[in-house]
């Protein structure tokens, strides 16, 4: 059984947008004022930070993350990162974990847009996290309130120390105004702006994680929901990336063997307004695109000609039955 990665503390923008400070997706850690006794890359190492013991380097005792050397004149030290994707930012998780007598006092953010390059002395940057008191070992969840698509974030720490990680998650913004009317796009896919609307269990794993690109690496980076002990069957809700008619579905169970579903359904709609959580609601009563189909261990499941035909939609919702593990679903389809 896969161990529980969700804090429990953390707020939804963490379960339901993608890290657009994930390398994976192809964020990168441009340039820091300093990064002598930790590398700014380590910073965005998707993994947990963690401590060893012991460990030193040349520079002194080895931390998983961006740490700073003393700084003995004015100032504050700061680190350039470049977003996967242009994306709008609902929130920030800057993680001191491990980081207890080296951790910065306060820390803000700035964010940037840049069509083509790298920022530089003529960058307009505009602050989305004013300077917030940090603490030691501790995780640091901030709201962003801010409707603009940015490319690059500046993460100022006052005067200096340590940040193991950054997340920044968002919706990626892309340019569908050229795409084609006929090629199938993942419009499941979170690098395209798909996002979780909402799941009613997430014990052992976040649902959003069925929208990353590629395949799970292992039973943990995947949606696992507990052990249901009553009547009924779990579900997830997820907004497409943009309206369209679903031609192909995947259902990948990589990694799940004694846990994943017996059966899955996926239904789906067109929806216009109204928000997110009433949503949950509706989707009870949202006409079926996939009927119950039989899943198999440890194995991508393709569904073509099951496929009912309700046209043009722009959220599902994905039910498991009646509980389990789905590392990741792919949905497949043609734009409106």
């Amino acid at each position: 059984m896969a161990l529980p990665i969700l804090d429990p503390n953390a707020p939804d923008f963490t379960r339901r947008y993608v890290n657009l400070a994930d390398p994976r997706l192809g964020a990168q850690a441009l340039e820091a004022s300093d990064d002598f006794f930790a590398p700014k890359e380590r910073m965005l190492n998707p993994e947990p930070a963690v401590f060893i013991p012991g460990k030193y380097d040349d520079n002194g005792k080895w931390m998983d993350g961006w740490e700073t050397r003393r700084k003995r004149s004015s100032g504050y030290d700061w680190c350039v990162v470049k977003l996967a994707r242009p994306g709008v930012i609902k929130g920030l998780d800057l993680d001191t974990s491990h980081f207890t007598g080296n951790f910065p006092p306060a820390a803000s953010v700035e964010a940037a847009r840049v069509v083509d390059g790298a920022p530089g002395a003529s960058t307009q940057w505009t602050e989305i996290v004013p300077s917030t008191t940090l603490q030691g070992n501790s995780h640091h969840y901030l709201d962003v309130n801010d409707a603009n698509a940015w490319t690059h974030l500046r993460v100022n720490i006052y005067p200096d120390g340590g940040i193991a990680r950054l997340r920044v998650y968002g919706q990626p913004q892309v340019d569908w105004a050229g795409a084609s009317r006929t090629e199938l796009f993942d419009l499941a896919a979170m690098e395209n702006g798909a996002y979780l609307v909402g799941a009613n269990n997430q014990h052992f794993g976040a649902a959003s994680t069925l929208l990353r690109p590629g395949r799970g690496v292992n039973m943990g980076d995947g949606w696992e929901t507990r052990r249901r002990r009553e009547p009924g069957n779990d579900w997830a809700i997820f907004a497409l990336a943009q309206p369209g008619v679903i031609r192909k579905i995947e259902v990948d169970t990589a990694h799940f063997k004694g846990n994943y579903p017996d059966r899955c359904s996926i239904q789906a709609a067109r929806v216009t307004g109204g928000t997110d959580s009433s949503l949950v609601t509706q989707a009870m009563f949202w006409p079926v695109l996939l009927g119950e189909q039989k899943l198999q261990m440890d194995r991508q499941h393709h569904f073509e000609s099951e496929l009912a035909a309700l046209g043009v939609v722009t959220h599902v919702r994905f039910n498991i039955i009646p509980d389990g593990g789905v590392s990741r679903l792919r949905l497949w389809g043609t734009l409106a």
